[in-house]
Parts: structure tokens; sequence; C-alpha cells
């Protein structure tokens, strides 16, 4: 066996590991950690026989280091080297070493919290902070504090910040290993790139295969650029025997292994990969990679409750692990495809996932594990506040979890059928209903990347409908569809990918299939169950309105667009409107029918100042959409005693019918409050701003029945003024506030209460004589301002101090009065003449 540099720092990691039960080791690109370390800790003592797990970020890599593995020990993948991954396991009876991903680990985790069967788990890649890997992590530091201390753990990676992760596993020790990397030239371009992505990889393949021997493995964002690249290529002048391949997640195992396989005698490959390819996996003959410089990952924003993917600049960790692809099997180049000067501002390392992932399926995992609260596990990065409890409100919604947010018998069901939430909520309601053969097949499709494209240079088109005709006509043997609906395509073993996961899910569900009704009408109303947030309701222009409350819009006009109700499975969450990248048409009466739950019904009651009155209206609404909006004949007497109060509050107390009698009133309780004598007046406060506060105290009781500013003229708030007083209060009022006052010619003249801090008496003065002093009120605290007028009853004097007034200033008003009005008595002594009403005293 070929001398590896791993092999020096095993004895060291096996005695840490006997000794200490957890480790750290960083081992350089090169080293051969991946496949060596597993075999080498087989015969470990603290293991007693038992099993080696191994999670690997990737399935492809899964494969691959079990293979290599395999074929090391001489034998075939299922003996002792086996892998589980989504819809493919080789393991058998014998099996010492599965190589696990894509969650495998913690349904282990779930089914057997103590991993009786387990004595090592192994964490590969880590640096790449998968959600899987730190969940994983979590649970399995928790299963060894509380249930299994001889359950050993193993960290590994090729650039990871070792120091943190040691901490985390309880100060655990750290072994570090230089790898065996050949030399490797870095090539950055002169001046910043300009022009379309695609075209410019495109011509740096064609650069790199006539000036460099050997296979060229290139890295682009996503299979959208992978596909325009291989367009871009055809029309360049590559040589024939340099064949194309692409690389993804989404393509079937044949493919991929097409790819990482070495290149036919005489021949060689381009191999146009997303970031499946810059770890845990050599592919043979490499000797250039060209690096685009960009990635995809997918980012969840709490906010809106939406994910999506973003297209980013790689991290300068990311670009050396991409770099040292072409160094693994000799010497080789890399090509960056940004100038050095750019390098300068790239990131050292990725965000971790738990950061900016949706965190659904984080929050069912640990409502299954029983610590639904994430601050009782041990953490490099503790999840989100934000989205965790985003999360949970869906989880709730859904019905997996009480109030208590423990795990219900449903959300047991959501967590076992490794769907994530949403598919498995609607799969099992599906069932329910009797479409479960459906929604095995909708989930199916939706569990992948979308496979189907456009044939035309346009967007494809966002109607989920044609992909399931398309995935049934594969189904029944028919090939010929491939090409056919609504102007999508797909490649036929994409579909078959798709077929067999729907064939897997079938059973995980038991459901009885293989010949039940598939109804690709169904696609909306199963939607609905999946995402109750995304059902949208056309706005008649092109746009829609989520029922989570976001707007949404097509990116064009298309068959769907006519379609009053949509549920988007799939939105891009940018801008104002996202672009709705996947939906199907729902009827909202069909909706209504499966699905009642999802609808609320209320009496809308408002107080409309264009009519100066109560509208009562009954809504139906679905989230932030309102289905139907009609009149309520007969609303709620309280909702809409609150609503006329609102309309008053909102129109000012001047709405009220505040006739003579009752505006009085109101100032002469208001003047009684203001000279109350104590420190607290108990009298109530009638000013305009505590009145409208408290109107719920005062004025409810009386306005019952009433809705609009007509009816409200059918008040009588004199009494309702009177209610709010004591009796005593009464006496005082009419006693100390009186509305009259009986002057010396023995009229009642009205006293003035518009300013309680001076009432008024306007009075003629001739009314006035004998009266030697200023009438007072207010229990004798207040004197009256006295408005002294003429015959014709103009001003002619105002005083608060009649006796004054007769000294002094009545002769020269005297003088003035006489001449103008000389019929009329002035007397020399008004202190002791006779008053009159009349022109003259009656003798």
């Amino acid at each position: 066996m070929t001398v590896m540099p791993i092999d020096s720092v095993l004895p060291e990691l096996k005695q840490n590991l006997n000794e200490r039960g957890c480790a750290v080791l960083v081992a350089k690109p090169g080293a051969g950690k991946t496949t060596r370390v597993p075999l080498s800790l087989l015969d470990l003592p603290g293991l007693a026989g038992k099993k080696i797990v191994m999670l690997e970020p990737r399935r492809l890599a899964a494969r691959s280091a079990a293979a290599y593995m395999a074929a090391s020990l001489g034998e075939t993948v299922g003996q002792t080297v086996g892998y589980r991954v989504r819809m493919d396991t080789r393991v058998g009876p014998g099996t010492r070493i599965e190589v696990v991903t894509e969650g495998i680990l913690t349904r282990m985790l779930q089914s057997d919290p103590a991993l009786e069967e387990i004595g090592l788990v192994i964490f590969d890649e880590f640096h790449e902070r998968s959600l899987h890997a730190d969940v994983g992590l979590a649970l399995c530091l928790q299963s060894r504090e509380l249930l299994r201390e001889d359950l050993h753990v193993l960290v590994m990676s090729a650039t990871l910040d070792a120091a943190p992760v040691a901490a985390l596993l309880g100060d655990a020790p750290m072994i570090e290993c230089e790898g065996r990397m050949y030399p490797v030239e870095t090539r950055y371009l002169p001046r910043k790139p300009e022009g379309r992505l695609e075209e410019l990889v495109a011509r740096a393949i064609v650069r790199a295969t006539a000036e460099e021997e050997g296979d060229a493995l290139v890295f682009l964002p996503g299979t959208g650029e992978i596909r325009r690249t291989q367009a871009a290529l055809s029309t360049m002048k590559l040589p024939e025997h340099v064949q194309v391949l692409p690389l993804h997640g989404s393509l079937p195992q044949d493919a991929q292994d097409r790819a990482i396989a070495p290149a036919r005698p005489g021949t060689r490959k381009v191999v146009l990969s997303t970031s499946i390819a810059e770890t845990s996996l050599t592919i043979e003959g490499t000797r250039i990679v060209i690096d685009s410089g960009w990635m995809r990952i997918p980012r969840f924003s709490p906010q809106t409750g939406m994910s999506r993917l973003e297209t980013v600049r790689v991290s300068v960790a990311s670009a050396d692990q991409r770099r040292g692809r072409a160094g693994r099997l000799g010497p080789g180049v890399c090509y960056r495809l940004w100038t050095e000067q750019e390098q300068a501002y790239f990131v050292k390392h990725g965000v971790p996932e738990i950061r900016e992932a949706d965190l659904a399926p984080l929050a069912l995992e640990l409502a299954a594990w029983g610590t639904p609260e994430p601050e009782q596990l041990r953490w490099l990065d503790v999840p989100p506040a934000g989205a965790y409890t985003q999360a949970r409100e869906l989880l709730a919604m859904f019905g997996a979890i009480d109030g208590k947010e423990a795990i219900t018998a449903h959300g047991r069901d959501m967590a076992a059928s490794g769907l994530t939430p949403r598919l498995a909520h609607m799969v099992l309601n599906a069932k329910r209903l009797g479409m479960g053969e459906t929604a095995i097949f909708l989930a199916a499709l939706l569990n992948e990347r979308d496979v189907f494209r456009g044939d035309g240079p346009g967007p494809a088109s966002a109607d989920l409908r044609p992909r399931m005709e398309l995935l049934l006509a594969h189904r029944g043997g028919d090939s010929g569809g491939m090409n056919g609906a609504a102007g999508l395509r797909a490649d036929a073993s994409a579909l078959r990918r798709i077929v067999a996961e729907a064939a897997s899910w079938r059973r995980m569900f038991r459901i009885e299939g293989g010949s039940g009704e598939v109804d690709s009408a169904s696609c909306g109303l199963l939607l609905a169950l999946a995402f109750p947030d995304r059902i949208a309701q056309s706005r008649g222009d092109g746009r829609y309105l989520l029922s989570g409350g976001r707007g949404a819009a097509l990116a064009s006009v298309q068959t769907i667009s006519a379609s009053p109700y949509l549920v988007a499975a799939e939105l891009d969450d940018a801008g104002t409107d996202s672009r709705i990248l996947l939906a199907a048409p729902v009827g909202i009466k069909e909706l209504e029918a499966a699905v009642p739950g999802l609808f609320t019904q209320q009496s809308a009651v408002a107080w409309d100042s264009s009519v100066q009155a109560v509208r009562a209206r009954f809504r139906k609404k679905l989230g932030a959409i309102t289905v139907s909006d009609i009149p309520d004949p007969k609303p709620d007497e309280e909702l809409t005693a609150q609503a006329l109060l609102e309309g008053i509050r909102t129109e000012g107390i001047r709405i009220l019918p505040w006739t003579g009698a009752a505006g009085k009133l109101r100032e002469r309780i208001l003047f009684m409050r203001r000279h109350e004598p104590n420190a607290e007046p108990k009298w109530p406060d009638l000013s305009e701003d505590a009145f409208a506060s408290d109107l719920e105290s005062w004025l409810a009781p009386y306005i019952r029945g009433m809705r609009s500013r007509s009816d409200l003229e059918k008040l009588n708030l004199a009494n309702v003024l009177e209610a709010s007083l004591s009796y005593a209060q009464r006496r005082r009022l009419e006693e100390e506030a009186p509305t009259h006052v009986v002057v010396p010619s023995g009229s009642r003249i009205p006293v003035e209460y518009d300013d309680p801090s001076a009432p008024i008496l306007s009075v003629r003065l001739q009314e006035l004589f004998g009266m030697t002093s200023t009438p007072v009120i207010g229990g004798g605290r207040v004197p009256l301002t006295m408005h002294l007028l003429s015959p014709a009853r103009r001003p002619v004097q105002v005083t608060r101090d009649l006796a004054s007034f007769w000294r002094n200033a009545y002769f020269e008003v005297k003088k003035d009065l006489k001449g103008r009005y000389p019929k009329h008595y002035w007397p020399d002594d008004p202190m002791t003449a006779i008053p009159t009403n009349r022109v003259k005293p009656r003798t």
C-alpha cells in the first residue's frame, strides 16, 4: 500500500482517541485522511468491534470514498466498507465502516440516541459547516454526555480553524498533518473581466487546453451556468478529442461516475462542476483548474420566511481548495478568472450554513430529540434566534409541535419521513385526503432542483403542472413526451431518478401505489398544504399578494397568469415583489373545502369618514388575502359601539350634538373643576382631550344601537353629563355655578362660562343701578366679569369691581351715554338710583 502523509500521525491519533475519546484532525489536501483514517481505526481498542460512521457533506464524495476504501481492502462496496445516501444504500451484515450523508446520521440518532452499534463517529470536511454536520455533532455530543461515555468523536478537515472545535469537544487534542501537494502555478487575469460569465469561462477553457496538458476541472456557480458554458463551447474550436462533461448533485449516479472516471486513452476531458468537486474527491487526470470565482448558496430570510439561492464570491479557503484539485496527482495550473487585486477583498472563510439556512428542519429535529431549545446543546454557532423562532412558528402552524413546543404524533411522522417539514406535512395530509399518490410524485419533483428547462431563449414556464405531466409520461414509459409540454424538456435520466425517489417514498409513507390516479390538476391544492404562506391572489396587473403578506409577480405573461389564485412553490425573494419561479393554480372553493382551517371569518367594523357612519363588512380571510368582502347586516353590537367611539375620536367631539343646554352644562362643570378648592378635584375632566380619551366610561352606555352621525344627533348630552355627577355635585353646581344671576332690575341674566377662569355677566348698565358690589359665584370665590352694556346692548365698560366703576368711571360713561340716549334715565348717584330695564323707571 502506498505510503501517505497521514500515516505519520495515525499512531498519535489512535492514542488520543483511546485516551480522550475525542480528537480534531487537520490534514492538508492530499494527505489521505478521508480514505486512510477510517480503515486505520478499525482495530482501535476502544471501539470493541463496533461500527465506524463517517459523515460526508456530499453524496458523490461519500460513494467515492467508500469505493476507494473497499478497493484498497480488495473488496466490493457493501462488505467491510459501505455507504448510505439518499435513495442509495450499500451495506451488509459485516459492514464496519459506513459513509453516510444528507441527514442519515441524524436519522440514526433519532432512532437510537445511544448509537449502541456505533463506536466512532467521524465528521469529515467539517470546515464546510453544513447544517447536517452541525446538528449531527451537537446531538452526538449530548448522546456522549448523557448516554454513551464510550462513544468516540473525530472531527476532520483540511482548512479548519481547529481551536474552537477542540474547545467544543471538551479541549480535545488537535493533530495536524501536512498534505502531499504537487506545485500548482496560479494565473490571475490581468484586468477585471467584462461580459457574460459563461463566455469568459468558455474562452478560458479553450486557452487552457491549448496551453497545458491533462484534463481540466472547471468550477461554476450552478447548473444553469454549466449548461450555458456547454452551449458557448459548442460554438468554439475545441479539439475533437476533448470531451466536455457536467458534474453536479442533480445528475444521476452514472453521469457523475463518468465525470470523475479517467478519460479514455487518446482523449482529454473538461469537467464543468459546481462546488461538489471542491473537497473529498479526486478526479483522475486533472492537471488544470479553471475557477470562475463564484458559488451559489441558499440564504433564508426570517422576515419573509423564504429562502433564495444567491450567487456570491468564493472565500479564500474555497478558492485554495479548488486550486489544490490541480496538484493532487502531479504539477498543475490554476486559472483564476479574477485579478490578484480583487483577491484581497475575498472573505477568508464562508458563512456556516446554520447562520443562513431555513431552520425548520433543525427545529423539527430538536423537537424530536426532546430539546426544543437550542441552548440545551453545544454548538460552534448557536442557531440565529429570528430564523429559529420563524421555524417553530411554521411547525406550530403544521401541528408538528404543541403549545409547549413538544413534538406531536404528526410531527414525529414528519421527522421520520426524511423530507423537509413542508413536503412531509403535504404528503401526510394528502394521504388523508386520498391524494397520497399525487403528493408523492409532487414531493419527489420538488425535492430536486428544477431539472426542466425551456427550449427558447427566455425563462422556462413557472407552471408546475407540465412538469408533473412529463414526469407521469416518463413513469408510464412514454419517453417521447420529454420535449413536449409547455416548451419544457428534461433528461430522461433525471426523470428516472425522480420516479425512483417517488417509489422509495411511497414505501416510506405506506401509500398503495403503482396504478393509483395521479392528477396534475391537484398540484395547486397540494402545494397549499406545503406552502400555506405562499398562496397568491392576483392583483390584476400581473402581480400577486401572498397570504404571508409579501408581493410576488411572474417574470412574463404565461398560461397561469390568468389564474385568480396560485400557490408559489419557489420564489427568488428579491425586491419588493418576489419573482415566482414555480407555481400552480388553485381553486379557492376547492381549497376551502379541503383545508377549511386555512380560512378565517371576521366581521370588520370600522368608522368611515366619507359617509360619517360605521361600516360593517363580513370578510373571509386567508392570511393577508381577503377572499370575500360583503356588507354585514347584523354586526356585533359591541364592535359597532367601539367603531362609533373611534369615529368620534377621529372626527373630534365636535361631532356630538352640543346643543345649548349640553354645551353650557359642560362649561359650568369645567368651571367648577377649575375652581375646586381641594388639591385633587373630584369634578370630571371634560376638556376636549380628556373627553375623547375616556369616551368608553361616560358615553358608551348611551350609544347602543347607533351607527352614524345622524344617530348621534338623537343624544341628549345634557342628561349624559348630568349622569356623570353625584347628587351633591348637582346641588353645588346649581348653587356655585348658576345658569343665571338676578340683577337689581329683576331680570334673570345668563352667566357665560366660555372661559372657565373668568365667567361673564353681560348686562345693561341701567339694570345695575343700586348694586354696590360685583356679584360672585363659585362659593364666593370667583367674581363675575361684568360686561356693562348701553341701552342698545353695545359694550361700554368691562369691570370686575363694580363699586370702583360707580365711583370713578361712571360719570365719564354717563356723559357719553346721555348724549347718545337723551331720553334714558341717567342718575347722578347710581348707587341709590332705581334700576330699570326700560327707558325710565316706573314711578
